[in-house]
């Protein structure tokens, strides 16, 4: 650009002048025409690292929802050991929200206004709980009120909840507390839940890239213990990487037009949580 001008035959000190503003403008952020919200719930966390150093190298924000999942190492997604890792994603300046404390699964409405839940997370044996709306209540706070223990911030007024479950009366329930569901795009299932041997990692790949669209909510996770091989990294940065070629980049929600208001309102916290 700087030849363009000394073409024009610039003085040198005007010439000097505007080649001296131009890193400046060049380091504005551009508006993104095609924005994609990549969202993470917790799992295995054994390939959480892997799934970090692929975000900080594609500088792409992202979406986390927490539950207390079990781990490959036998603690839990959510213990001391975790600590420092969700430290450093709450730095880098990921979004965060709720995905219960027992990645409860809503079954039923009750008719005394409880729920009916599907109680499992991992290799656990399923259970069946019953939970009333203040309980549920204190199930999305708790991973809430962990996560500004380990991080020292705030979560996110945001829940997903398990296998996307919800009926009208567990999301009223939900938003009296504080908490507004985010699902996901039809195309923004990446399929690593999927069994390997009905989707390859390849097959998902190219299903994601040709079916994603401007303004989707992708969702993934943070380890999936049936899957083999892994779907994250191994579709995760080409996955990025492809839609980024396509002209899509990539935004946490609290840009995103249905949850930016949203989410600039504080999490109500007060109430007292129980994790039983």
């Amino acid at each position: 650009m700087c030849l363009a001008f000394e073409r024009l035959r610039l003085p040198l000190l005007a010439l000097a002048a505007v080649c001296a503003l131009l890193p400046a403008q060049a380091a504005k952020p551009l508006a993104c025409a095609k924005p994609l919200y990549l969202t993470l719930d917790t799992g295995h966390m054994g390939v959480a690292p892997l799934v970090a150093d692929v975000l900080k190298r594609q500088q792409v924000r992202a979406t986390f929802f927490l539950a207390s999942e079990p781990t490959q190492d036998g603690g839990s997604s959510l213990d001391e050991h975790w600590a420092a890792w969700w430290r450093a994603r709450a730095a880098e300046g990921h979004d965060f929200g709720s995905h219960t404390w027992h990645h409860d699964a809503w079954q039923a409405d009750l008719p005394d206004g409880s729920f009916r839940l599907r109680r499992a997370a991992g290799q656990q044996t399923p259970q069946t709980v019953t939970l009333s709306a203040q309980a549920y209540c204190e199930a999305l706070r708790a991973p809430a009120k962990r996560f500004e223990q380990m991080t020292g911030r705030p979560m996110a007024p945001i829940f997903r909840a398990p296998a996307g479950r919800t009926s009208p009366a567990l999301l009223a329930a939900a938003q009296a507390c504080g908490f507004k569901h985010v699902g996901w795009s039809d195309a923004g299932f990446l399929g690593d839940e999927l069994p390997t041997a009905r989707a390859s990692n390849a097959q998902l790949l190219q299903r994601s890239l040709k079916r994603i669209r401007s303004g989707d909510i992708l969702m993934a996770h943070l380890g999936i213990w049936s899957r083999q091989p892994a779907w994250a990294p191994e579709v995760l940065e080409p996955l990025i990487v492809g839609l980024k070629a396509q002209g899509f980049c990539f935004a946490p929600l609290r840009e995103h037009p249905d949850y930016a208001a949203w989410m600039q309102q504080p999490l109500r916290t007060a109430t007292t949580v129980s994790k039983e």
